[in-house]
């Protein structure tokens, strides 16, 4: 299922999306990562913005 740009609340602020370019590049800066430490992290633990936030910085 594509990314509806018109939702912009609710899940959809919890879950990252690496195929999306500018949420990989949004969330590897507000983590203070690169893009392939993130995408690294989403294949870990999934798509849940907390449990990566988690891994990364359990990663460190």
């Amino acid at each position: 299922m594509a990314d509806d740009k018109t939702k912009t609340g609710g899940q959809d602020r919890e879950r990252i999306s690496v195929n999306e370019d500018y949420e990989l590049r949004g969330w590897a800066k507000r983590f203070n990562v690169t893009p392939e430490q993130l995408k690294e992290a989403v294949k870990a633990v999934g798509t849940q913005a907390e449990e990566v936030e988690r891994h990364l910085k359990a990663s460190r």
